[in-house]
């Protein structure tokens, strides 16, 4: 039996829905070669073309209509399935899917997360991946909620809501080959010292360029990551000093052997919370959003 790529499905529903790939891209907050592939993909799975070109527009074959007809179906019915569950009896074990952006403080969402488990029938499903593919699983229902370093940029006309859930100093880190030099006049001590940052989609890593800039200093930049725990991990071993949530310094220091330097002044890192609905009604995506305002440094 073959499966059906969702995915496929989606990308091609808003596709026709918005009448062009250009459109649909700033929707989905995707690349139009991505976007175009999935299709191509789609069209080669069902065997038919499903768009036809109007000048500069797409419009829909017959084939093309029929499937529309039955993707709004389907994400109908998926909406439908999703609230029912949410509205399932009290003392059944409920699902909780939260996707997490790549360079989110893992150790921060341990925070965030493991309180709403607690007493309560919940199995929780936690997906890494690039914001803009998680937004896309949100918006069909697939996961309750995103966690990312940013809020959703106004111009994606998918509906959603950021939530702000934290927003806390940074501190540095070293492991004990490095901490003396780091320690040294500190922070005059990390221009040209060896640092390991977060790729440069990272809200945080922009923030720290930006730091940097400010001061007109420049430090020598070693490595960069998309996942926070092998950064940190790199950092464990000596081979940069890197910065870290001051809300779980203590955390940082006992899992990974490093010691804290300094707060890094000035620098701030924000957490959010992405739902489709400006009213959450999900009781853990509730219980989420307000725990994090407990959350001390």
């Amino acid at each position: 039996m073959e499966w059906l790529n969702y995915h496929h499905l989606l990308y091609f529903y808003v596709v026709a829905r918005e009448g062009s790939v250009a459109r649909a891209s700033t929707v989905l907050s995707l690349a139009q070669p991505t976007i175009s592939g999935q299709i191509h993909a789609l069209e080669r799975a069902v065997g038919h073309k499903l768009f036809a070109r109007s000048g500069r527009n797409l419009v829909l074959t017959e084939t093309g209509k029929m499937a529309y007809r039955y993707a709004e179906e389907i994400f109908a019915l998926g909406r439908e399935l999703s609230d029912t569950l949410r509205g399932r009896a009290a003392g059944s074990v409920s699902r909780l899917s939260v996707g997490l952006a790549d360079a989110i403080p893992k150790l921060v969402v341990h925070r965030l997360i493991a309180p709403v488990l607690q007493g309560a029938e919940r199995r929780i499903i936690l997906r890494d991946g690039k914001p803009d593919l998680l937004v896309a699983d949100l918006a069909i229902h697939a996961l309750d909620l995103v966690i990312t370093d940013a809020p959703v940029a106004p111009t994606i006309k998918v509906r959603t809501f950021n939530h702000l859930l934290h927003e806390g100093t940074v501190t540095l880190f070293a492991a004990p080959k490095l901490v003396a030099r780091a320690s040294k006049n500190f922070p005059e001590s990390l221009n040209g010292i060896p640092f390991l940052m977060p790729t440069d989609n990272a809200q945080l890593r922009r923030s720290i360029d930006q730091w940097f800039a400010d001061r007109n200093w420049r430090p020598e930049i070693v490595g960069e990551f998309e996942d926070s725990a092998v950064l940190k991990t790199f950092g464990m071993q000596g081979e940069g000093v890197f910065v870290g949530p001051t809300v779980v310094a203590e955390a940082i220091k006992s899992h990974y052997k490093v010691k804290a330097v300094g707060v890094l002044e000035g620098l701030k890192e924000r957490l959010y919370a992405i739902t489709l609905d400006r009213k959450v009604r999900n009781p853990a995506v509730i219980a989420i959003i307000e725990g994090a305002k407990h959350l001390r440094e």
